[in-house]
């Protein structure tokens, strides 16, 4: 391998490792929203709110407890995304990245002193 192509590599295995650094951070700031909703925003759509108190409670209390993350609902490893079952109603949640003022997207999901993150509930068939 010549000096150049091994600097190129270095520069290259220096991105990859950066960029899971930023998934991983994502991820982390995700999981702390889903699960113990901190750190952003919760909503809940009409067909959620209409299920009941108790209903909702225990959709919320799945979403925190959500771990089937796999390349189909998470390829980007972020966590922002699920679907789960509850008494026959399919329930999807998502997270969203804006900036501070919810007026536009993040410039840096990774950063949560520019990023509001929203975590929106809802049936599936509200999606």
């Amino acid at each position: 391998m010549t000096d150049e192509n091994q600097r190129g590599y270095e520069k290259n295995k220096s991105r990859t490792i950066e960029l899971e650094a930023r998934i991983d951070r994502i991820r982390a700031l995700n999981d702390e929203l889903r699960g113990f909703r901190r750190g952003g925003y919760v909503t809940i759509t009409s067909g959620i709110q209409a299920l009941g108190q108790a209903a909702l409670q225990a959709i919320l209390h799945k979403v925190a407890a959500f771990d089937a993350f796999e390349g189909d609902n998470d390829p980007h490893g972020e966590h922002d995304f699920g679907a789960l079952d509850h008494e026959g109603s399919h329930v999807f949640f998502k997270i969203d990245y804006y900036d501070k003022q919810l007026e536009h997207g993040s410039p840096d999901p990774a950063d949560p002193h520019v990023t509001a993150r929203v975590l929106t509930i809802m049936l599936a068939l509200e999606y």
